[in-house]
């Protein structure tokens, strides 16, 4: 029995290492070519995130859409220079095949501009693809379709998706588009008189065409956590809406097409430990997943793949995690920071706001002692997101969560990424080479293979 069971193992394993190189060794012909690919990233998303979600929604006997995915690989992750990644050196390297420094985006090392999988897409006839619940012009969308030496030059990577003229675009991020960022040019007019359609909410996007060109700008930055959206009173559209729209507009090119749809705030909330949030976008992505599934498998010429650029945090339930408490945090940690009051000379935010918005919105009540030892690491010079930061630590220290400390946060430069392989889920026609494991630099060329 142990020998029967030891050749099952060595059996598995040589399936999978066979598997993995099949792009490389020329036997991809043997592969069923898709016509349609839809890629899915979970920013910031690692197997704790992943488990967090499902837990947290399902409890311990629950499961995931992506779980029911039965292909899975392992990517590593690291960029050109050290060890950890940030999304703008994992995005190029997910999109072109090619690792950078991090911060760069769709170049290399050297800065010079490397071709994205979208433009080989592209080139072959097949229309592309673009959503995010970030701001489009974000990092990880960017590496996609602009080649820029740092993620900062977001008003350039604007310019770029309007040269390659992609047949959609949905997400986050009026604000590099209007004239104040771009020399007096407005390039959402630019989109429009180029044949886009511009949708600026649910309702819009609902009612927007089913084929032709699609420009949805829903908020002026990135698109708010779906646990503060009633407390805006917000209409954007969510993750999966984006993304149905963006299937029934792409469908309609005979050629095929290419989709890239990120959930962008899973990794902002996981920087923050932020695990209620976390909870609620890992669930929108997870759904997003469930609906791309569904409607690949009535197709069956769609490869749907999911993966994460890289995990945050290193985000995990813990044995002690008060799954009750996390529930009943209404808001993000970064709302509650908006709603934080500073005292009569502006230099420090108050003990008492700060123990009202743990109260209000957390159902939790910190000791003046420790609500003075956080307005320490509240300087009112941070931005909201890194207030926010500094409230998520301590929610989730008060309700057990597993994650690395504000200390390891703050002294690298991503803001608590870590090198942790991730996940790779595959579903559909050449689905078969995502097994085993690989480098972020062999995800695009795998892509190239079976997508025909």
């Amino acid at each position: 029995m142990k020998r029967l069971r030891g050749m099952m193992c060595m059996l598995l394993i040589l399936t999978a290492l066979f598997s993995t190189q099949l792009w490389a060794a020329g036997a991809e012909d043997d592969l069923a070519p898709a016509k349609n690919v839809i890629v899915l990233i979970g920013d910031g998303m690692g197997f704790g995130t992943m488990e967090l979600g499902r837990i947290m929604e399902y409890g311990a006997d629950g499961q995931l859409y992506i779980q029911r995915i039965n292909t899975v690989g392992l990517m590593t992750t690291n960029p050109a220079e050290g060890l950890v990644t940030d999304s703008a050196a994992a995005g190029t390297a997910l999109a072109t095949s090619t690792k950078t420094i991090n911060g760069s985006i769709g170049v290399d090392v050297n800065k010079n501009p490397v071709e994205s999988i979208t433009t080989h897409f592209q080139n072959s006839g097949k229309s592309i693809g673009l959503i995010s619940t970030n701001t489009v012009d974000d990092a990880t969308p960017a590496a996609f379709g602009a080649h820029v030496a740092s993620r900062d030059g977001k008003s350039e990577i604007v310019r770029d998706y309007y040269d390659s003229q992609w047949e959609v675009i949905l997400g986050g991020g009026t604000k590099y588009f209007g004239p104040a960022k771009q020399n007096g040019v407005d390039m959402i007019e630019k989109f429009i008189a180029a044949g886009y359609a511009y949708v600026t909410d649910r309702d819009t996007l609902a009612a927007a065409p089913d084929s032709g060109k699609l420009l949805g700008l829903f908020t002026p930055s990135y698109m708010n956590y779906i646990s503060d959206l009633e407390e805006y009173q917000s209409n954007e559209p969510s993750l999966r809406e984006m993304t149905m729209k963006a299937l029934d507009i792409l469908s309609k090119d005979e050629d095929g097409f290419f989709l890239m749809s990120e959930g962008a705030r899973i990794d902002h909330a996981a920087h923050a430990g932020d695990a209620t949030a976390v909870w609620l976008e890992m669930i929108e992505f997870d759904n997003t997943v469930q609906y791309c599934l569904e409607w690949a498998a009535e197709r069956g010429d769609t490869l749907v793949v999911v993966t994460a650029d890289h995990q945050t945090m290193a985000l995990a339930p813990s044995e002690v995690m008060d799954i009750e408490g996390l529930k009943n945090v209404s808001v993000s940690a970064e709302y509650m920071a908006i709603q934080l009051e500073k005292n009569s000379d502006n230099t420090a935010y108050t003990v008492e706001s700060i123990q009202d918005v743990f109260t209000t919105y957390a159902d939790i009540e910190l000791s003046e002692a420790e609500a003075s030892e956080l307005q320490r690491n509240l300087p009112v010079e941070l931005y909201s997101y890194q207030l926010g930061w500094e409230i998520g630590s301590v929610l989730a220290a008060k309700l057990g969560v597993g994650l690395w400390s504000r200390d390891i946060r703050s002294a690298g430069i991503t803001g608590g990424h870590s090198a942790a392989w991730v996940p790779v889920f595959a579903q559909g026609p050449g689905e078969e080479a995502f097994m085993g494991s690989y480098d972020n630099t062999d995800f695009a060329q795998i892509l190239k293979k079976v997508v025909r």
